[in-house]
């Protein structure tokens, strides 16, 4: 199988793995490859260079629950690696002290290709990303002069921030582009729907699969576009409207009329390993998701035009299409992804 990333040395291997604390030890460059069936990337490299210890030490951050408030909840809490990086079975977030959220866990897979971050867009930044949930009083509830304090008095920290900036300082900014590296990294390109699309070994797809490939791309397609499966666009795709929450999606963040109640078009990649589904994670399989868009779209406020064409709400599908759809979406699952050692925490 064809590797999208590789680790370069910049200089022939004149040093052991063991002598990472060197003082002449060279911080290697990471070669990151886009997929030829990917979109350009949206997240600009010449801003924050790949490196093995940036990615090292965003690892590590990412798995550590020290980070949170109360010392347990850490990003990888929440985003389990084998349910692409989502918190399956939850329908909204959990966070310290038993906090419960509002909105369901998004997977964290392939977010350099895209331009807004969380259901709402509150950032348009991947680095700056994980500022949301850090501070979140029912997330981690961190604060970073905290957990400042406590890396500059880890060993193991010390040792990482040294080889993975030129500065070596631990400060926030310095802690989130290394979160962002870990992000950047997590990329998932190499499902079965992917071989086929690159013509590799692996890539049949069943006539069901493609003729929901062909359903897709008919129905679907113009909200979840390109091999990324997301326009990065905000709508409205006709859910009932929770009155107990009545959360307003986009427009909490623009307070523009016209973005109340739309929320960001998720990336189907894994999807059969994400439920459950929607911002609020109300579905918990994909015939509940397809139902839901064949006979269940409310016609709510900013109710995207695409799904009230000619005077007919939702989307309109037979049995027989939908179970042509689930079987086209299943094959974006990417084992590689879900059991890769590199974004294991352990």
């Amino acid at each position: 199988m064809k590797k999208l990333f590789c680790f370069i040395a910049a200089l022939p291997l004149l040093w052991s793995c063991s002598n990472d604390d060197a003082e002449d030890y060279q911080n290697l460059p990471i070669d990151y490859r886009v997929p030829s069936n990917f979109p350009p990337l949206a997240y600009d490299l010449a801003n924050n260079p790949l490196t093995e210890k940036g990615f090292e030490l965003g690892k590590k951050l990412f798995y550590d629950g020290r980070l949170a408030a109360d010392g347990i909840v850490s990003c990888g809490f929440c985003h389990i690696q084998q349910d692409a990086f989502t918190h399956h079975g939850h329908s909204v977030s959990h966070g310290v002290g038993d906090a419960i959220g509002t909105r369901n866990t998004p997977p964290i897979q392939n977010l350099a290709y895209q331009t807004a971050f969380m259901w709402d867009g509150a950032t348009t930044h991947l680095d700056l990303q994980p500022i949301i949930p850090f501070t979140s009083q029912i997330e981690m509830n961190g604060n970073f002069t905290n957990a400042i304090n406590m890396m500059k008095n880890d060993p193991a920290y010390q040792r990482l921030y040294k080889l993975a900036f030129a500065n070596g300082q631990i400060n926030s900014e310095n802690m989130l582009k290394a979160l962002g590296q870990f992000m950047v990294m997590a990329t998932s390109s190499n499902s079965r729907f992917d071989q086929y699309r690159r013509n590799e070994s692996g890539g049949d797809l069943s006539t069901d699969e493609l003729e929901g490939y062909a359903l897709f791309n008919q129905k679907c397609a113009s909200c979840h576009a390109t091999d990324i499966f997301t326009d990065n666009s905000f709508r409205n795709n006709g859910l009932p409207i929770n009155p107990a929450v009545n959360d307003v999606g986009r427009f909490r963040v623009t307070e523009l009329e016209q973005d109340r109640y739309k929320f960001k078009v998720p990336s189907l990649r894994n999807i059969e390993k994400t439920a459950p589904y929607m911002h609020d994670g109300r579905f918990y399989t994909l015939d509940a998701v397809l139902n839901h868009y064949s006979s269940g779209v409310a016609n709510t406020q900013n109710l995207d035009t695409s799904l009230k064409a000619n005077g007919i709400l939702g989307i309109p599908l037979t049995a027989t299409e939908k179970t042509k759809l689930v079987a086209f979406l299943k094959t974006l699952t990417d084992q590689q992804f879900l059991t890769d050692s590199r974004f294991s925490e352990y």
